[in-house]
């Protein structure tokens, strides 16, 4: 049985786990280059790690709901633009006892929705047109919810913070990778020093992308585990666990049939479209073994099966490691047990995470 500390904890070690390993990282490269530029200086190098750490940190957390802001290009409502979205908004946050957030559409057709922001005051809650056009009231209505949950938890805030320390360590694994193969291939005209300096650019290089590795998949874990915990939060609070159900499905199969686009902010989603997109691939090409009627169509059941089976699979689950969200049987699953909590009228909002 999952509580809401849980998540808090999870929150924190994530955020000590990931920063924890990327001042490691910088110390390590601050070390090598000072070594071989300077000489080796153990506070000095100590004190560039941790100050270099924190500032990233606070960098992204100014810096971050601007960037999300400028690239999924979401267009903020004023007051009394679209009343029904405002007017559902405002109820569910009254009922969960948090602030208004500000609201915002996407000219997106993909059906998606997301919440980002540095405080709760500040939170914004952006919906896609798509998601307006193809689902109905009800699924909205469960989408919105979820984004709440994501506000009252305020996993979001973590996850702003987090998302650009993998990141880093790409580039700079990249960066020091093709300088060192470059400095290595002359090396042999230049002599022994630049020599020197290609093989440490190369162990830079190797160092950052296993930090890189390693912090994506701590942050990736958060991710996943703090959708379960949202979609709980949305069906209590709507007390309608099958409105995300259709929700999730409806938003999965249209991300998958949608353009490729650049999914800029992945892991704010209520689905990510990359692996939206792959999960439907997968079951069409095993469609024929779960097209049980042999009619050329799956029908919902057969495609519940399917993607029951699929998220089975060791290949998914393996896959699901470096995923930013569960699989959408799974999410379909929990949703499910609540609502067979709920069908029996013994259930409590005060329990709410204990399916996840």
């Amino acid at each position: 049985m999952a509580k809401l500390g849980e998540l808090k904890w999870a929150m924190g070690a994530s955020i000590f786990a990931a920063s924890f390993i990327f001042g490691l990282f910088l110390l390590g490269v601050i070390f090598l280059l000072q070594y071989f530029v300077v000489g080796f200086d153990l506070l000095t190098g100590l004190l560039l790690a941790l100050g270099g750490t924190l500032l990233f940190i606070l960098f992204e957390y100014a810096v971050g709901p601007a960037i999300v802001s400028w690239s999924t290009r979401l267009v903020y409502l004023k007051p009394g633009e679209n009343p029904w979205l405002e007017n559902t908004v405002k109820d569910m946050v009254q009922k969960s006892g948090i602030p208004m957030p500000k609201l915002a559409v996407v000219p997106d057709r993909t059906p998606n929705a997301f919440t980002f922001g540095r405080t709760s005051s500040s939170a914004v809650l952006a919906v896609h047109e798509g998601l307006l056009r193809s689902l109905n009231q009800d699924e909205i209505k469960a989408v919105i919810a979820h984004e709440i949950g994501h506000i009252k938890h305020k996993d979001y805030i973590v996850m702003t913070v987090l998302s650009t320390l993998p990141l880093i360590a790409y580039w700079v694994s990249q960066i020091a990778l093709t300088a060192g193969w470059v400095s290595g291939g002359s090396s042999r005209r230049r002599g022994k020093d630049e020599g020197n300096a290609g093989a440490i650019l190369i162990v830079i290089g190797v160092i950052s992308f296993v930090v890189y590795i390693v912090s994506f998949m701590a942050v990736m874990r958060l991710s996943r585990l703090r959708e379960h915990f949202a979609d709980a939060f949305s069906a209590y609070l709507t007390k309608n666990p099958r409105g995300l159900q259709s929700a999730l499905a409806k938003i999965t199969y249209g991300l998958s049939i949608a353009p490729k686009a650049t999914a800029s902010a992945r892991s704010f989603y209520i689905e990510d479209p990359q692996q939206a997109r792959q999960e439907i691939a997968q079951i069409m090409e095993n469609k024929n073994k779960y097209d049980l009627d042999n009619d050329g169509v799956l029908d919902e059941r057969e495609l519940e099966l399917a993607m029951e089976k699929e998220a089975k699979s060791t290949w998914v689950q393996m896959n699901s490691l470096f995923a930013t969200h569960p699989p959408t049987f799974k999410r379909i699953l929990l949703l499910r047990e609540i609502e067979g909590e709920m069908d029996t009228g013994q259930y409590s909002s005060d329990a709410m995470y204990r399916h996840v």
